[in-house]
């Protein structure tokens, strides 16, 4: 019998509100990080036909450019679309007593809100600058180069 092998995916698409104002600091090395908490609602209708609802929480990092322009645009009850991946972390706290939290590593942010007309304009769709990498020789005879695609196109 053959091995079913499954390939790792880590994605993650959520929109919902801010809970509270972006907390924003530096990491030793200079990194900006801000922790953004996020509340989502899930409405549903129970076996009898009543509408329900569920609310989550979620803590979101940003980092790097993305953390600084998140920290400048929002704010408490701001909607938006964060786009990342689940990281687990562990410590222990000043008791000696080991802590875990599953959070969300955002990516990409889309603000679903405009500000009002006459104040600064905000980004749209910021994305978290990804670390340089080697790009692959152009292939014999494509004559065509990829270009990277605008940041719309990467929404869905």
């Amino acid at each position: 019998m053959t091995e079913l092998k499954l390939s790792e995916v880590n994605r993650v698409l959520l929109s919902g509100r801010l809970t509270r104002d972006p907390d924003g600091r530096f990491a030793g090395d200079g990194t900006a990080i801000t922790q953004l908490d996020l509340a989502f609602h899930r409405r549903y209708r129970t076996r009898e036909g009543a509408p329900a609802e569920q609310t989550g929480f979620v803590t979101v990092f940003t980092y790097q450019r993305l953390a600084e322009v998140c920290g400048e645009y929002l704010k408490k009850g701001s909607p938006v679309l964060i786009e990342g991946r689940l990281q687990f972390r562990e410590w222990k706290n000043e008791k000696g007593e080991r802590r875990t939290r599953l959070e969300l590593r955002a990516d990409m942010a889309h603000f679903l809100e405009r500000k009002p007309e006459g104040s600064q304009p905000e980004p749209d769709v910021v994305h978290e600058e990804p670390a340089p990498a080697v790009a692959p020789a152009p292939r014999k005879g494509s004559g065509s180069r990829r270009s990277r695609p605008k940041a719309d196109d990467e929404l869905f």
